[in-house]
């Protein structure tokens, strides 16, 4: 955890006054306040200060970059509502642009991108790529920033990404309200954006009380190219999410990152903005790259075309205490999977010591939790509803059907499995009392794949039953 330096009490004891008193004290006066594009640009030009906006809309026909070493600048909204809209010809990064800034505040207004106007068809950029060098018409981008304080924004219609922030430290991004953003490719599948960027090694971040409505792709995401350090030290918490159509949290390539408490429905939808080809297939929390000492607890998620928490790169782990779940059947889900599954696609990770206690999961189109790896603990969780597709030994079903050499995979509900991306050694493992009920679970509790053998994990305690 960084330092925080006299200047940085100096700074947020300031901002604190101005914000009490911006709610409390009534309409600044007009004669300080921004009203047109060009006044907007030379008060930023200035890289301090407060940047007091009027009420109303400002229209923007292109970014606004503040100058390099921008410092302890505030922009702030009217009390009676500011918007920054973008015109139907706007092009170019962002609206608003930081890089290499230090104490950042924006607060209190709301950014209308130009959607509707603009069908901005593009792909996922290249692994060598930053996401800030690669999208245009985001909301906002920071570059190499310390100390940014994003409070009550509000984003709309925006083309590809509401925030980026690209090697950020201090970071703080709350109450913040994103619908109908985001982009799609030459296919019309989402590309990953509409959401909450952080990348390349951001830190000590906080993404807390944020809603998301009709969101193309991720709501929020930390991302790290392979080459690039890990995001770190980051809490995402108390968010919400609805009709999101890829994952409703990613963390990506990261280390000590807490996600707690946050809620979502409708995960995976609409559908046909699911990136099949891509494969970048739905999920409540989903996880990639390398990912260690980091804890998702407490999470609800509910009506999810997809899986419930992809665990693809996590190791040295907690998930404890989430909650998913579909009402609907298999046919409901046609992106249904295991509603919790590991995986080891990054080379530089192993699956192993993750626990995974008290978790509910009631209606998964297969199994309840897919586990490769070592040393895992697996205790009290309930898997309700499992198999929700029937599958059934010699089945003709396809649905029914991933690896031939491994016929009993999507009947099982706990499944030790002998691969995933790369082959696992799944041993030492301890699973205990926990319930695992649905169609098949009597036959089907608990299984393994040939060549694991059951009598090298701890396997006890556990309540198989029908619905």
């Amino acid at each position: 955890m960084a330092r925080l330096h006299l200047h940085h009490l100096i700074y947020l004891s300031t901002l604190l006054a101005a914000l009490l008193c911006l709610a409390h004290c009534g309409a600044p006066d007009d004669s300080n306040l921004i009203r047109t594009e060009d006044d907007i640009r030379r008060a930023i030009a200035k890289g301090e200060g407060d940047v007091q906006l009027a009420a109303g809309v400002i229209e923007l026909s292109a970014p606004i970059e503040a100058p390099q070493g921008t410092h302890d600048l505030a922009v702030i909204g009217h009390p009676e509502g500011t918007a920054l809209r973008m015109t139907k010809t706007f092009t170019g990064k962002a609206v608003l642009v930081f890089r290499s800034a230090e104490n950042v505040t924006l607060t209190g207004f709301t950014v209308e991108g130009h959607r509707k106007f603009v069908d901005q068809r593009v792909g996922v950029p290249p692994s060598n790529e930053a996401f800030t060098a690669f999208y245009s018409n985001n909301g906002v981008i920071f570059e190499d920033i310390r100390g940014l304080r994003i409070m009550g924004l509000r984003f709309t219609e925006i083309p590809a990404f509401p925030i980026i922030v690209n090697q950020g430290r201090e970071v703080r991004i709350e109450d913040v309200h994103v619908r109908n953003s985001g982009s799609l490719n030459e296919r019309g599948r989402n590309n990953t954006s509409g959401g909450i960027l952080l990348e390349e090694g951001t830190a000590d971040f906080v993404v807390r009380d944020c809603t998301f409505e009709n969101v193309r792709g991720n709501g929020i995401w930390t991302h790290s190219r392979y080459e690039s350090p890990r995001n770190r030290d980051g809490l995402v918490e108390g968010n919400s999410f609805k009709y999101i159509a890829r994952d409703a949290i990613q963390v990506g390539h990261a280390t000590r990152v807490r996600v707690e408490g946050n809620h979502g429905e409708r995960i995976g939808y609409p559908f046909h903005f699911t990136d099949i080809e891509g494969k970048g297939y739905p999920v409540g929390i989903d996880t990639a790259g390398n990912i260690d000492q980091s804890v998702y607890a407490n999470n609800t998620f509910s009506e999810i075309n997809g899986k419930c928490i992809d665990l693809d790169g996590f190791h040295h782990g907690e998930v404890r205490g989430n909650r998913c779940t579909n009402k609907g059947t298999a046919v409901d889900y046609p992106l249904g999977h295991f509603a919790i599954i590991m995986n080891n696609t990054n080379p530089d990770m192993t699956s192993e010591h993750i626990v995974i206690e008290d978790n509910e999961v009631d209606g998964a189109v297969y199994g309840g939790l897919f586990v490769i790896g070592s040393n895992h603990r697996v205790v009290n969780n309930r898997f309700r509803n499992l198999n929700r597709v029937q599958c059934v030994e010699g089945s003709s079903d396809l649905r029914c059907h991933f690896w031939l050499d491994e016929p009993a995979l999507l009947r099982t509900g706990i499944y030790l499995g002998l691969q995933a991306e790369r082959p696992a050694v799944t041993k030492g493992n301890v699973i205990e009392d926990n319930l695992v009920s649905g169609f098949g679970m009597v036959e089907s509790c608990i299984g393994a794949a040939p060549g694991v053998p059951l009598a090298a994990n701890r396997v006890e305690n556990n309540d198989c039953r029908l619905d």
